[in-house]
């Protein structure tokens, strides 16, 4: 009696052990970095399996570029009911999953707009977004690209305001910012040291902003070739009127001959400058016979004419 007592015994000690080893399922393991490229979040997304099992759907996705979390005990649940046994080791309390996207970024939205503006405003504009590091997102398998549903722009103020579709279907999102009228101007193309002439293999151009520019800065390339400049100028900088200059053809200090001509005359001395000129300019110099000072326009290299007014002194 006793004997048989005992066996039953034991049969009722190892029948949950029994119970519990049928029940469990397939060890699995979670993979360390969770994200999905479609509308649904599956067991083979979350673990490292295959088969009909990884098919089968636990949760929705977020939306694209976006991040979801999942409750533990729900995923552990779901996966138990497909045989599939997840000891979660790391203790973890929540999932989170990412989707991924097509990103339309901010560089391609700019890019979108200031075509959209030349094409209706006939003009190059450089446009600011008011959120510059906004972004948009589209599903992996979605078909064709982000798309300008309308585009209101003032060109007083430069505020724009645009809708635009991520990609073709889409709801739209608004986005907001300023444009500003750009021009394209001749610069430097490398460091150009004081006393430098400017040819035309030193000039490249730039964009600027209109509204930056000085309004003495130099247009056109025409007026930078054959100039000298007067201090030492940097590359892809605007230039104003007053960094070049016609090339010197007298310095203050350096000795000319001076010419006094009338029908019939024509005189020379020596004399002293008495400031940097150009070809063309007037300038002081002092004649070293008399010791006057004289204004002379000066006409080439170490040369200067004086001018046949009744009052010119020589």
């Amino acid at each position: 009696m006793i004997r048989t007592s005992l066996i039953a015994l034991a049969c009722l000690t190892t029948a949950p052990l029994a119970t519990s080893a049928a029940l469990a399922g397939e060890p699995v393991v979670l993979r360390e970095t969770i994200r999905v490229d479609g509308a649904q979040i599956t067991l083979g997304d979350l673990f490292d399996i295959t088969g009909a099992q990884a098919d089968i759907v636990v949760a929705r996705a977020p939306s694209p570029g976006s991040r979801t979390a999942l409750d533990v005990n729900y995923i552990r649940r779901i996966a138990l009911e497909n045989d599939l046994d997840w000891a979660n080791a790391a203790g973890l309390r929540r999932l989170s999953i990412e989707r991924a996207s097509r990103v339309v970024s901010a560089d391609i939205l700019t890019d979108m707009l200031e075509g959209e503006l030349f094409a209706s405003e006939g003009r190059v504009h450089d446009v600011q977004l008011s959120n510059s590091a906004m972004a948009l997102h589209a599903p992996l398998d979605s078909a064709g690209g982000p798309e300008i549903h309308d585009l209101s722009f003032d060109s007083r103020s430069g505020m724009l305001a645009a809708e635009i579709a991520p990609y073709h279907g889409a709801q739209t999102v608004r986005v907001t910012g300023r444009a500003y009228v750009t021009i394209d101007l001749p610069v430097l193309a490398r460091p150009v040291a004081a006393g430098q002439e400017i040819t035309g293999a030193d000039i490249a151009w730039i964009s600027q902003r209109a509204d930056r520019l000085r309004p003495d800065a130099i247009l056109d390339p025409t007026d930078m070739i054959g100039m000298e400049t007067r201090r030492a100028l940097r590359p892809n900088e605007p230039l104003r009127g007053y960094d070049l200059q016609r090339p010197l053809m007298v310095e203050r200090g350096d000795l000319v001959t001076l010419m006094f001509e009338v029908p019939g005359i024509q005189l020379t001395v020596r004399a002293r400058a008495m400031e940097d000129a150009a070809d063309g300019e007037v300038a002081r110099f002092v004649n070293l016979q008399s010791n006057r000072t004289v204004e002379a326009l000066v006409d080439g290299p170490g040369r200067a004419r004086v001018g046949t007014s009744p009052t010119a002194s020589f």
